[in-house]
């Protein structure tokens, strides 16, 4: 280090200039340089080449051939900084001295000038360290007296005792975290005649700064947000101003709790029927250390979108939160407080989460619960437009929609009441987008539907186009999600590349019905009759080139996701009652639909990492939270507000839930598994069976305390054919199925209590995306593999810096985590792959999306499906996609048994820019007041879209409808 501290990388003012090889002058004299003690001088790109030629020097040594080399190189890095420096420039022609380091740094990373690059961070921050004492010994003697500007406008002096109070009772319990650096940075933003909000946030971007050094202020920024939660919450409740510490609401919570059903009810948010409840006993259960286990990202989602308010005030404390929504959830139980606690102590506890319309809507005047509906529309206008008509309504209180449009009459076909030919599906599907559009859920999220339509109808090759950004616009839903329904017959006729002929459905209707032995029969009928002129509108197409099609414009936008029609139906336990026409918009939902059945599904998900013990998955635990959550989902159907009389039909009678999970990767890496390992794949086998066996069970349980679903004599279920053993009925169906069949539980006594008890649910288990509800838990989003170590979170509440808090563990044990290293998981977009000195073992455990072969993925998934009675939202990622590839992985998907697939992932070809966060992590929605007096002395803050590491569509907000 001393050798880099006599280069002096200080880019300071006395050094001599150097002549540049590039046209740009040496000096700049029209922008200004801001210190760090806030004096300006005239910006000298000279001094940067000095500073630079001194760091190779002190890194490379002296010689001439190495000076005459690093004179080229430098010339080279400098012109870039200034070039990057002058298109940065704000509107006063200003660089901070910090911005300039900044882009010395990232020219050096970028040049992969590894060793110079390192010592100039480490001297950094070693120079950083040594003016944060310096600055504190001045502080300390000529610190000024601050006054606060209270709610009434009147002035009172900063309360500094307190201010370290809760700085201190923030970190308390964590590991590497200190409230020194936090007040520090606080401190620096403040100013006389602050107000408390201000003051407040001023702690919460302090501590968020130092998320990506060490995961735990994630918690400690989560703690500063609570204090500031506390006292928007108790001031509001209580009328009065007032502030408690974490140790305070120890009491405070159990007294504020019947205060704040009763606000609740008068601002007519909260049922009137929780008033009823016993509030002082369901206050004394309300446990206020669980506040503490929020992360930043978790509790700032609760608080922009999920916490009751009103006037613009959140009245509403986390641990109330999670008790409304479990008394919203235990209305019909006999003893009704036990249920309640019962369901609280579980979702407080982040071992199942409920779905986020449960969350948002129970125990509210509107218990809108259920996350998926879906539809099929009908060939006729009014059935189209009663079709968008419901989703409309379906959508308003927070559902996710997927309709089946496949039964709506092809381009060209004839219209009997007007002697005209038919436009085709594709302007009623633009009409079916812009509803969506309009209707957002009172903002706090765009409506989010998905098209399915299946791959024999007239019109699928506009369909695929639709999310094509070049055409007419006429035709294009750009915010719609569309799916292809593919029947097994079309991916045999690409696998002996033979023809495929498309019709209009109002001439092969039955086709809509029909599935495997009596779809091909039916298909192929057809197909003669067309051949003999008895069928107008047809068409013959290459099965490969409109295969080729489908994945083609997966690739380039996204859509329509691939989907397996003849599984679905096949494996139902439903089919005695009807066809499963499509998907949800997350493709995890399979449900049958008619034009008298809307099919409703309630979502949850079990936090599986916190069931894993030091002896791997703790069973018991498991069952607990799965018969509760069982509990919890059935009682939805009851308590259910419906929009719409269909959907309520519907799921009163079959009672069908999606009981799913999430913390799948955190698992893992508990457990020390790769992701890309038959060990993982084994995981996935095992952990799915249980939760299977117990979902299954516990639903039995229910049926015998509470009675069976109306339609259960004809299903699976009814024949003893558990999800397992429908397996068989595919592999009759459609020879050659690649599945696993293996288990190790008691599955034969189960098999005999369902056909004697009955289910009380049609449907039990679907995996769902669990994008928002994984953040409230602070855990790795449902089946997936981890996107980034560390990276920037987007979601409607603003961006995020994330770290993989296990991998920094492990790093810190090794002796590997130090500022060196975040740089370079920046550098390298969170991956740990190309970091030379991580060892093995760890870039195997801790390896990313687009570092694992997806087959990995399908293997597992695989394994999942066999236990489930519906579907699983599958991502699959690829880091360089070509034609073949996607081939063989959409040909391996439907060759192992998977019923749906979700998203496709791809890597960009190129990156976005990776530069330092010191000082922010981009936008917030509720913490998003600057509070800084000019002129600004810290780090320059980068424009979101300018940010490194942003993970994009993964975490789109449009996409959350399921979780």
């Amino acid at each position: 280090m001393s050798s880099i501290a006599e280069a002096a990388l200080r880019i300071e003012p006395d050094e001599p200039p150097i002549v540049l090889r590039a046209a740009r002058p040496a000096t700049e004299p029209s922008y200004q340089v801001i210190r760090r003690n806030g004096t300006v001088t005239p910006f000298d790109a000279s001094k940067i080449a000095v500073a630079l030629t001194k760091a190779f020097l002190a890194v490379e040594g002296n010689s001439a051939a190495a000076s005459r080399r690093v004179h080229d190189i430098v010339a080279d890095l400098t012109e870039q900084i200034v070039a990057g420096l002058t298109r940065r420039a704000d509107a006063g022609r200003t660089f901070h001295i910090e911005d300039i380091q900044d882009q010395v740094e990232l020219a050096l990373m970028r040049g992969e000038h590894h060793k110079v690059a390192r010592a100039y961070v480490l001297y950094r921050e070693e120079r950083a360290r040594e003016r944060l004492a310096e600055k504190q010994a001045v502080a300390e003697n000529t610190a000024p007296v601050l006054h606060i500007k209270a709610e009434d406008g009147s002035p009172m002096a900063l309360d500094e005792a307190r201010l370290a109070a809760i700085a201190e009772e923030a970190c308390a319990g964590l590991d590497a975290v200190s409230s020194a650096p936090i007040l520090s940075e606080a401190r620096r933003n403040l100013y006389d005649g602050i107000t408390l909000d201000e003051l407040s946030l001023a702690l919460i971007f302090a501590a968020r700064t130092l998320v990506e050094q060490e995961p735990n202020y994630a918690f400690v920024s989560a703690r500063l947000l609570l204090d500031r939660l506390r006292r928007e919450a108790l001031t509001f409740v209580s009328g009065l101003p007032e502030q408690a510490t974490q140790a305070e609401m120890t009491t405070r919570y159990a007294s504020y709790f019947p205060d704040f059903v009763k606000v609740g009810i008068e601002a007519d948010l909260i049922d009137p029927e929780l008033g009823r409840f016993d509030l002082a006993r369901l206050g004394a259960a309300l446990k206020p250390e669980r506040d503490l286990n929020f992360q930043y990202l978790g509790l700032q989602t609760l608080y922009d979108r999920y916490f009751l308010h009103t006037k613009g005030q959140r009245f509403e404390l986390p641990q109330a939160f999670f008790m409304r929504v479990a008394m919203g959830l235990a209305l019909r139980e006999i003893d009704r407080e036990a249920r309640a606690i019962e369901f609280y102590e579980l979702l407080s506890s982040f071992d199942f989460m409920a779905s986020t319309p449960t969350l948002f809507n129970s125990g509210t005047t509107r218990p809108q619960l259920s996350s998926c509906f879906l539809t099929t529309i009908g060939d006729d206008l009014d059935a189209i437009f009663k079709g968008i008509r419901d989703n409309a309504l379906l959508a308003k209180y927070s559902g996710g929609l997927g309709n089946d449009w496949t039964p709506v009459r092809g381009l060209g076909a004839h219209i009997k009441g007007t002697n005209g030919e038919s436009q085709g599906v594709v302007p009623f599907l633009k009409v079916a987008n812009d509803t969506a559009i309009a209707v957002n859920q009172g903002g706090k999220r765009k409506g989010a539907v998905c098209a399915y339509l299946e791959t024999w109808h007239v019109d699928i090759e506009e369909f695929l186009d639709l999310r094509k950004n070049t055409g007419d616009d006429r035709r294009r839903t750009h915010d719609m999600n569309t799916a292809n329904w593919v029947p097994d017959l079309f991916m045999q006729r690409v696998e002996a590349d033979g023809e495929w002929t498309l019709f209009s459905p109002d001439e092969t209707a039955d086709l809509h019905d029909l599935t495997g032995t009596a779809f091909r029969k039916a298909y192929e009928a057809y197909e003669a009759k067309a051949a003999a002129g008895g069928i107008k509108v047809f068409r013959k197409v290459r099965a490969l080139d409109l295969w080729r099609k489908m994945l083609t414009m997966l690739f380039e936008t996204g859509h329509p996701w691939i989907t397996f029609k003849d599984p679905c139906n096949i494996r139902s336990p439903q089919q005695h009652t009807g066809v499963v026409h499509s998907s949800n918009l997350c493709t995890e939902i399979t449900l049958n639909t008619s034009r008298d059945e809307v099919a409703v599904c309630n979502l949850g998900s079990i936090n599986l990492v916190n069931h894993i013990s030091g002896d791997g998955l703790d069973m018991e635990r498991l069952e607990r939270t799965v018969k509760t959550a069982m509990r919890m989902l059935d009682n939805v159907v009851d308590i259910n507000f419906y929009t719409i009389p269909e959907a309520r039909r519907s799921n009163l009678k079959h009672r069908p839930v999606g009981l799913g999970l999430m913390g799948f990767q955190d698992a893992l890496q508990k457990l020390r598994i790769p992701y890309a390992s038959d060990a993982a794949v084994e995981f996935a086998d095992r952990s799915m069976e249980a939760i299977s066996y117990h979902a299954i069970s516990a639903s039995a349980d229910l049926a015998a305390e509470r009675g069976r679903y109306s339609s259960f004599e004809g299903s699976l279920w009814s024949k003893g054919i558990l999800p397992v053993d429908s397996i068989r009925l595919l592999k009759e169906a459609r020879p050659g199925v690649e599945m696993d069949e293996s288990s190790t539980l008691d599955w034969e006594s189960l098999r005999e209590r369902v056909k004697t008890v009955g289910m009380r649910n049609s449907n039990t288990m679907a995996i769902a995306p669990t994008a928002t509800i994984s953040n409230i838990c602070g855990v790795s989003q449902s089946i997936e593999p981890a996107y980034q170590n560390l990276f920037v979170k987007s979601n409607m509440s603003g961006d995020f810096t994330v770290v993989n808090a296990q991998l920094v563990r492990d790093l810190k044990e090794r002796g590997l985590w130090d500022e060196v290293m975040v740089s370079d998981l920046k550098y390298f977009d969170g991956s740990v792959g190309e970091i030379g000195r991580i060892p093995d073992d760890l870039k195997a455990l801790y390896a990313t999306a687009f570092e694992i072969d997806p087959k990995w993925l399908i293997e597992a998934a695989s394994r999942r499906q066999k236990w489930i009675d519906q579907a699983q939202s599958l991502n699959l990622y690829i880091a360089n996609p070509s034609g073949k590839k996607l081939d063989e992985l959409y040909r391996l998907a439907w060759r192992k048994g998977l019923k749906t697939t979700y998203y496709l992932r791809s890597r960009s070809a190129t990156h976005v820019e990776k530069s330092t966060l010191k000082g922010t992590d981009g936008k917030l929605n509720a913490v998003s007041a600057t509070v800084v007096a000019a002129p600004v002395t810290g780090p320059v803050a980068i424009a979101t879209n300018a940010a490194w590491g942003k993970a994009c569509a993964i975490d789109d907000p449009e996409c959350e409808a399921c979780q």
